[in-house]
Protein backbone atom coordinates (compact mmCIF):
# COMPACT_ATOMS: atom_id res chain seq x y z
CA UNK A 1 0.00 0.00 0.00
CA UNK A 2 1.64 3.22 -1.24
CA UNK A 3 -0.28 6.74 -0.32
CA UNK A 4 1.01 10.03 -1.37
CA UNK A 5 0.08 12.65 1.44
CA UNK A 6 -0.27 15.04 -1.31
CA UNK A 7 -3.31 13.62 -1.96
CA UNK A 8 -5.08 13.68 1.48
CA UNK A 9 -6.87 16.00 3.27
CA UNK A 10 -5.18 17.74 6.91
CA UNK A 11 -7.70 15.24 9.10
CA UNK A 12 -6.10 12.02 7.42
CA UNK A 13 -3.10 13.01 7.36
CA UNK A 14 -3.42 13.55 11.26
CA UNK A 15 -5.13 10.21 12.39
CA UNK A 16 -2.37 8.35 9.91
CA UNK A 17 0.36 9.66 11.67
CA UNK A 18 -1.13 9.85 15.11
CA UNK A 19 -2.13 6.39 15.11
CA UNK A 20 0.56 5.18 13.06
CA UNK A 21 3.55 6.68 15.20
CA UNK A 22 2.65 5.40 18.68
CA UNK A 23 3.35 4.59 21.24
CA UNK A 24 3.64 8.13 22.60
CA UNK A 25 5.08 9.88 25.32
CA UNK A 26 2.64 12.48 27.06
CA UNK A 27 3.14 15.98 28.52
CA UNK A 28 0.80 16.77 31.35
CA UNK A 29 1.98 20.64 30.92
CA UNK A 30 0.97 23.19 33.59
CA UNK A 31 0.82 27.20 32.62
CA UNK A 32 -0.26 30.32 34.80
CA UNK A 33 -3.10 32.50 33.30
CA UNK A 34 -3.42 35.72 32.72
CA UNK A 35 -5.35 35.92 35.82
CA UNK A 36 -3.01 34.06 37.70
CA UNK A 37 -4.91 30.31 37.48
CA UNK A 38 -2.94 27.52 36.82
CA UNK A 39 -4.08 26.15 34.16
CA UNK A 40 -3.22 21.89 32.89
CA UNK A 41 -3.73 20.23 29.55
CA UNK A 42 -2.07 16.57 28.23
CA UNK A 43 -0.42 16.44 24.91
CA UNK A 44 0.86 13.44 22.97
CA UNK A 45 3.20 15.31 20.42
CA UNK A 46 5.83 15.44 23.13
CA UNK A 47 9.25 14.64 23.30
CA UNK A 48 12.88 15.02 24.26
CA UNK A 49 15.05 16.42 21.65
CA UNK A 50 18.47 16.76 23.57
CA UNK A 51 20.48 17.16 26.27
CA UNK A 52 23.42 20.01 25.59
CA UNK A 53 21.31 21.81 26.07
CA UNK A 54 18.30 20.02 27.62
CA UNK A 55 15.60 20.86 25.19
CA UNK A 56 12.31 19.10 25.17
CA UNK A 57 9.18 19.76 22.97
CA UNK A 58 5.55 20.36 23.17
CA UNK A 59 3.23 20.93 19.65
CA UNK A 60 -0.01 22.32 20.29
CA UNK A 61 -2.85 22.56 17.29
CA UNK A 62 -4.48 26.12 16.77
CA UNK A 63 -8.31 25.86 17.25
CA UNK A 64 -10.87 26.23 14.24
CA UNK A 65 -10.44 29.50 14.45
CA UNK A 66 -7.26 29.64 14.22
CA UNK A 67 -6.68 30.76 18.04
CA UNK A 68 -4.36 29.68 20.24
CA UNK A 69 -5.15 27.10 23.05
CA UNK A 70 -4.86 28.23 26.81
CA UNK A 71 -1.80 26.40 27.13
CA UNK A 72 0.09 27.83 24.29
CA UNK A 73 -1.11 31.56 24.87
CA UNK A 74 -0.09 31.38 28.28
CA UNK A 75 3.49 29.83 27.21
CA UNK A 76 3.79 32.83 24.06
CA UNK A 77 2.84 35.52 27.06
CA UNK A 78 5.27 34.04 29.78
CA UNK A 79 7.91 32.05 28.47
CA UNK A 80 7.37 29.46 30.65
CA UNK A 81 5.40 26.01 31.70
CA UNK A 82 6.30 22.57 33.19
CA UNK A 83 5.95 19.15 31.78
CA UNK A 84 4.81 16.47 33.80
CA UNK A 85 5.23 12.43 33.31
CA UNK A 86 2.13 10.76 34.10
CA UNK A 87 1.84 7.70 35.78
CA UNK A 88 -0.82 4.91 36.16
CA UNK A 89 -2.20 6.39 39.75
CA UNK A 90 -2.41 9.80 37.59
CA UNK A 91 -3.62 8.70 34.32
CA UNK A 92 -7.56 9.20 34.50
CA UNK A 93 -7.03 12.57 36.23
CA UNK A 94 -4.46 13.71 32.88
CA UNK A 95 -7.28 12.50 30.52
CA UNK A 96 -9.65 14.67 32.13
CA UNK A 97 -7.57 17.80 31.73
CA UNK A 98 -8.27 17.78 28.31
CA UNK A 99 -11.66 18.65 28.67
CA UNK A 100 -12.67 22.08 27.58
CA UNK A 101 -12.96 24.68 30.38
CA UNK A 102 -12.90 28.21 30.50
CA UNK A 103 -9.68 30.12 30.69
CA UNK A 104 -10.33 30.86 34.38
CA UNK A 105 -11.05 27.23 35.93
CA UNK A 106 -8.08 25.14 36.98
CA UNK A 107 -7.85 21.60 35.51
CA UNK A 108 -6.33 20.73 38.43
CA UNK A 109 -8.88 22.06 40.83
CA UNK A 110 -11.21 20.16 38.68
CA UNK A 111 -10.02 16.72 38.32
CA UNK A 112 -8.46 16.53 42.15
CA UNK A 113 -5.03 17.24 41.39
CA UNK A 114 -2.83 19.30 43.38
CA UNK A 115 -0.02 22.25 43.16
CA UNK A 116 3.04 23.06 44.47
CA UNK A 117 5.65 25.75 44.03
CA UNK A 118 8.31 25.36 41.18
CA UNK A 119 12.15 26.48 41.91
CA UNK A 120 12.77 28.27 38.70
CA UNK A 121 9.63 29.29 36.73
CA UNK A 122 5.88 30.53 38.16
CA UNK A 123 3.75 28.36 37.05
CA UNK A 124 3.11 25.73 39.96
CA UNK A 125 3.84 21.64 39.45
CA UNK A 126 1.30 18.42 39.97
CA UNK A 127 2.32 16.80 43.48
CA UNK A 128 0.80 14.03 42.16
CA UNK A 129 2.94 13.39 39.26
CA UNK A 130 5.98 11.35 39.63
CA UNK A 131 8.27 13.35 37.33
CA UNK A 132 8.06 17.14 36.52
CA UNK A 133 10.65 19.45 34.02
CA UNK A 134 10.56 23.01 34.62
CA UNK A 135 10.84 24.83 31.29
CA UNK A 136 11.85 28.34 29.69
CA UNK A 137 11.12 28.67 26.17
CA UNK A 138 13.81 27.95 24.08
CA UNK A 139 12.46 28.63 20.59
CA UNK A 140 9.22 28.37 18.81
CA UNK A 141 7.89 27.16 15.51
CA UNK A 142 4.63 27.83 13.85
CA UNK A 143 2.82 26.12 10.82
CA UNK A 144 -0.73 26.63 9.57
CA UNK A 145 -2.59 24.32 11.92
CA UNK A 146 -0.04 24.06 15.10
CA UNK A 147 2.65 26.24 17.45
CA UNK A 148 5.47 24.06 18.46
CA UNK A 149 7.97 25.09 21.60
CA UNK A 150 11.22 24.03 22.51
CA UNK A 151 11.42 24.24 26.08
CA UNK A 152 15.00 24.15 28.01
CA UNK A 153 14.78 22.24 31.27
CA UNK A 154 15.83 24.29 33.98
CA UNK A 155 14.86 21.95 37.10
CA UNK A 156 14.14 18.12 37.97
CA UNK A 157 10.91 17.23 39.77
CA UNK A 158 10.99 13.62 41.06
CA UNK A 159 8.92 11.10 43.26
CA UNK A 160 11.48 10.36 46.31
CA UNK A 161 13.31 6.84 45.72
CA UNK A 162 12.71 7.00 42.02
CA UNK A 163 16.29 8.28 41.21
CA UNK A 164 19.32 6.99 42.45
CA UNK A 165 21.51 10.40 42.30
CA UNK A 166 24.82 8.72 43.48
CA UNK A 167 24.90 6.46 40.08
CA UNK A 168 21.99 8.77 38.22
CA UNK A 169 20.06 5.68 37.58
CA UNK A 170 16.55 5.62 37.63
CA UNK A 171 14.74 2.78 39.51
CA UNK A 172 12.31 1.27 36.86
CA UNK A 173 11.15 -1.26 38.42
CA UNK A 174 8.99 1.65 40.57
CA UNK A 175 8.46 3.83 37.55
CA UNK A 176 5.29 3.14 35.30
CA UNK A 177 4.38 5.76 32.89
CA UNK A 178 1.58 5.55 30.32
CA UNK A 179 1.69 6.21 26.62
CA UNK A 180 -0.93 7.52 24.32
CA UNK A 181 -1.84 4.80 21.56
CA UNK A 182 -3.95 5.62 18.66
CA UNK A 183 -7.26 7.55 18.85
CA UNK A 184 -8.56 7.27 22.52
CA UNK A 185 -6.83 4.56 23.84
CA UNK A 186 -3.36 4.43 26.15
CA UNK A 187 -1.52 1.90 27.40
CA UNK A 188 0.77 0.96 30.20
CA UNK A 189 4.39 0.11 30.05
CA UNK A 190 4.74 -2.71 32.33
CA UNK A 191 6.08 -5.21 29.83
CA UNK A 192 9.50 -4.69 29.30
CA UNK A 193 12.23 -6.90 27.57
CA UNK A 194 15.68 -6.39 27.02
CA UNK A 195 17.95 -7.38 23.48
CA UNK A 196 20.80 -7.54 24.90
CA UNK A 197 22.73 -11.11 24.67
CA UNK A 198 22.33 -13.54 22.02
CA UNK A 199 19.70 -13.85 19.72
CA UNK A 200 19.67 -17.73 21.55
CA UNK A 201 19.27 -16.72 24.63
CA UNK A 202 18.59 -12.97 25.21
CA UNK A 203 19.87 -11.94 28.85
CA UNK A 204 20.14 -8.46 30.09
CA UNK A 205 23.79 -7.66 32.38
CA UNK A 206 21.91 -4.19 33.40
CA UNK A 207 19.29 -5.10 36.22
CA UNK A 208 16.47 -2.83 35.51
CA UNK A 209 16.68 -0.54 38.56
CA UNK A 210 20.09 0.46 36.85
CA UNK A 211 18.80 2.24 33.38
Amino acid sequence: MDIDFATLTEYQRYKLMASLIVPRPIALVTTLSESGVVNAAPFSMFNMLGEEPPIVMISINRLKDGALKDTAANIVRTGEFVVHICDEAMAEKMHRCGERLPPDVSELAHVGLHAAPSKAVVPSRIVEAPVAFECTLWETLSTESRQIFIGQVRWLHARDGLIDTERWRVRLQDYFPVARFGASFYINTRERFSLEGSSEAPSSSTAIDEM
